[in-house]
């Protein structure tokens, strides 16, 4: 009996590894091959057309005084600093409007939902109507309280807010899924408890809400950073890094070194920095959060 059951545990592992082995597969060829290679790239000079030149570090040496990407990083950070806080305010805000069980609730959140799954050229295409200096809505609005709008995506001082506006409002679904579903997994007898002792709305939200939901808002706060330190289609589609490379991120700045001047192993260096910096950040606020979080 004991061979026909370990017989038959073999038989089933088998068929759990031949069921796993696609996955397996495309993991290897897809993900940590190419991550590899592109390690290995970071310390050559190619350009595609003549061989390969191990070159050591100074992909990285040449990118300390890389005044190019010493801007496209301050850019990246900049966008991250304002584009989080603002995404996960108004998302909690728009969350705890849409906590609620009235009619037509479902058709909002599927509104508010829909430009997450847009497609990013789209909609940076959209705005960039928007933005329009002449003829765009949003100038013409501002034009109704007399205020003149400005050049938005050809002012150095306000491309990048106007690429942080459309990420926002783009991303603002995404959060407030999560941040509902967050909201929805709180007790409801805590905050009646929390009104018999005459707590307001604001005591509820600071001393119930914020607190029951910090594993939420560190889960989208660490995926927010992740996310914002990859931006590239907005700037892509938007301003191409202008004017005056104020919009230049490290993603874009990346995508010009390896497709546009042909420099791969510099791109690489360039990747495998970005992804140090991403996880240091995260390790960080791993271990910050950790002090903040109730479960």
């Amino acid at each position: 009996m004991a061979r026909r059951v370990s017989a038959l545990q073999r038989a089933q592992t088998r068929r759990a590894y031949l069921f796993l082995l696609p996955n397996i597969a495309g993991f290897f060829v897809f993900i940590l091959g190419p991550a590899v290679a592109s390690l290995l790239l970071a310390f050559t000079n190619w350009d595609l057309l003549t061989p390969i030149q191990f070159v050591g570090l100074a992909n990285f040496k040449e990118m300390a005084g890389d005044r190019d990407f010493r801007q496209a990083l301050w850019n990246t950070v900049y966008y991250t600093a304002a584009s989080v806080p603002l995404s996960i305010a108004f998302s909690l805000m728009l969350a705890l409007v849409l906590n609620k069980v009235v009619r037509g609730i479902s058709f909002l959140r599927a509104a508010y939902f829909i430009p997450v799954i847009s497609s990013t050229v789209a909609v940076a295409i959209v705005w960039m109507w928007i933005y329009e200096p002449e003829g765009g809505i949003l100038n013409r609005l501002l034009s109704l309280i007399g205020i003149e709008g400005p050049q938005w995506l050809t002012d150095p001082s306000w491309a990048m807010p106007a690429v942080i506006l459309m990420s926002v409002w783009k991303n603002l679904g995404y959060n407030m899924v999560i941040f509902l579903a967050g909201l929805q997994g709180i007790p409801s007898h805590l905050y009646e408890a929390a009104r018999i002792d005459g707590a307001n709305q604001w005591s509820q939200f600071w001393y119930i809400t914020v607190p029951l939901l910090s594993n939420t808002t560190f889960f989208v706060v660490i995926m927010s950073v992740i996310s914002s330190f990859q931006v590239f289609d907005q700037a892509y589609v938007m301003t191409k890094g202008g004017p005056a490379g104020a919009t230049m991120t490290v993603v874009y700045y990346l995508y010009q070194n390896g497709f546009q001047f042909f420099r791969m192993g510099y791109a690489a260096a360039i990747a495998w920095f970005l992804f140090v910096i991403v996880f240091a950040i995260s390790v960080i606020e791993w271990r910050a959060g950790g002090r903040y979080v109730h479960y």
